[in-house]
């Protein structure tokens, strides 16, 4: 690749099939990057001594989307030598042990990317609307993200 074809690009996508860290680890990988960072979230098995059957997403999509762009838009102001951002989240059903949502985040060197990822994860769990139902053996619950600024404002 030519690296003046290269430039910065973000990679959103929400969807109901298994994610896979190989293809968004692609995604962001640059030859003018020494450092591709990730976050995987996935589905445990346990909550407060609950066993956890599988996770149930729902999104308001359209607003999601948007929500995730202007975090990248974010991120690109706040460590202007990231390159590309992946962020790619499951909806529907995603049982245990399977990724839910999964970050990358190239950048040239190490504590801009890894800084970015924690940045990203922390805030689209705090302003996108996905909505997670926890489904145990015989109950259910719809999880409350503590970060979620809509949810703290009452309070």
């Amino acid at each position: 690749m030519d690296e003046s074809e290269d430039v910065p690009k973000d990679f959103i996508k929400l969807k109901s099939e298994k994610l896979s860290v190989d293809e968004v680890s692609e995604l962001v990988i640059s030859p003018c990057c020494g450092a591709v960072s990730l976050f995987i979230g996935t589905t445990r098995n346990n909550f407060e001594g609950k066993k956890v059957i599988h996770l149930e997403y729902e999104a308001y999509m359209s607003m999601a989307e948007t929500e995730i762009k202007k975090i990248c838009r974010d991120v690109r102001q706040k460590w202007p030598s990231v390159k590309h951002i992946a962020v790619h989240h499951r909806l529907g059903v995603v049982p245990v042990t399977e990724a839910s949502v999964i970050i990358a985040i190239s950048s040239p060197h190490r504590a801009e990317s890894l800084e970015a990822v924690m940045y990203c994860i922390n805030t689209l769990k705090a302003s996108v609307p996905i909505w997670k139902k926890e489904i145990y053996e015989g109950e259910y619950s719809w999880k409350e993200n503590k970060e979620c600024f809509w949810t703290n404002s009452e309070k």
